[in-house]
């Protein structure tokens, strides 16, 4: 860690994404820092950022350098390599977002390769095609989050497998069970509102249930820019609908909440590099019913139900056979507490320690 700036920084991890609102990939990048930052006692590790904080307690739980005048993607191309080349060229993490192109002594993250694979826009494919394959080429190594991800890279850009770990999510302690009195009866699903996020489908699946007094929760940030109409046209097509609740954005505390008392949580996702509302879900008691897509049968394995995302009639006897089955509800609840166990922040920080040593020592 980062005690004095006379020191030789072994490590800097750029944080811009202190700077944007809380998904997956914002997930991802707060819990590995703040794990990295209480386990390491070896590396002089230093985080930095932009001006523009959001989380300004994780910054200061993460002693965060705040440098450079610009935001977005012009800090990472120019302040930060401004700073990277004015402390004899340090070795640069990212956990999200891009890092210095052209800059060679870097590890970067991948998550997936949703961008290129189900683009929200052509400019945004465009550039992403452009980046990644440069980011690559002048990277030491790349970290993504799941042996099918591994793959995915691997395939799309002809890289060696030996080149790529895998660095899985964890899931935070703070997930366990919350029960509250409530008669409200709901199915949860929690995302931001993509479109390879299928909500269409969740929504198109629970308006064929007609299971009276049952409601949907539907958790996340919906930005119409990013994500394309079809968000926006969700909403205003189900805004009389009562049954349907778009609740937006919540903390963790109700997230838990949510998670503890749905009668199941389901993620109708067409395309996820590891997908970590599930993992949440089960950390709170929660049985989770899944798109039967690759990666998710790597990382719930039995312990998930599972459907085909673009079949409505599917998903919904699927979400039927949940409410209606104990003994499959005790079966999944169980499957789930134990899967959630095999994912640790703590377990992917010494993972990433790991590869940083490796790196570090190839100097």
């Amino acid at each position: 860690m980062f005690n004095s700036s006379n020191k030789k920084i072994d490590l800097v991890i750029a944080s811009r994404f202190l700077t944007q609102p809380i998904t997956g990939v914002q997930r991802y990048a707060i819990e590995i820092s703040k794990t990295i930052k209480k386990l390491n006692t070896k590396y002089n590790i230093l985080f930095v950022s932009p001006q523009n904080i959001i989380h300004n307690k994780i910054a200061n739980i993460l002693s965060v350098k705040k440098i450079g005048k610009f935001e977005g993607h012009l800090w990472d191309q120019i302040s930060l390599l401004k700073f990277l080349k004015s402390n004899a060229n340090p070795l640069v993490v990212n956990f999200s977002n891009t890092l210095p192109v052209f800059y060679k002594n870097k590890v970067i993250t991948i998550h997936d390769i949703i961008h290129l694979k189900h683009p929200v826009s052509y400019s945004y494919r465009k550039y992403y095609e452009i980046i990644f394959p440069l980011m690559i080429k002048y990277s030491r190594h790349i970290i993504t989050v799941s042996e099918f991800s591994k793959k995915e890279i691997s395939t799309y850009f002809g890289i060696s497998n030996d080149k790529i770990s895998v660095v899985y999510n964890g899931v935070n302690e703070k997930f366990k069970p919350k029960k509250i009195k409530s008669n409200e009866r709901y199915i949860l699903g929690v995302s931001s509102i993509a479109y390879h996020k299928n909500f269409i489908s969740l929504i198109e699946a629970f308006l064929r249930l007609k299971v009276k007094n049952m409601k949907l929760y539907i958790v996340g940030g919906l930005n119409e820019k990013i994500f394309g109409k079809n968000s926006k046209i969700i909403l205003d097509s189900l805004k009389n609908n009562d049954s349907i609740k778009f609740l937006g954005r919540v903390s963790d505390e109700k997230l838990i909440e949510l998670y503890s008392n749905a009668v199941c949580f389901v993620y109708s996702s067409l395309y996820e590099g590891f997908g970590i509302p599930p993992l949440e879900a089960q950390a709170c008691g929660c049985p989770v019913i899944l798109s039967d897509i690759p990666v998710f049968k790597e990382i719930y394995s039995d312990s998930a139900f599972y459907f085909n995302p673009l079949d409505f009639d599917d998903i919904a006897t699927k979400i039927a056979k949940i409410l209606y089955d104990d003994n499959l509800r005790t079966f999944l609840i169980s499957k789930g507490f134990e899967n959630a166990k095999k994912y640790t922040w703590e377990s992917s920080a010494v993972s990433f320690l790991k590869i940083i040593e490796k790196v570090i020592n190839n100097d």
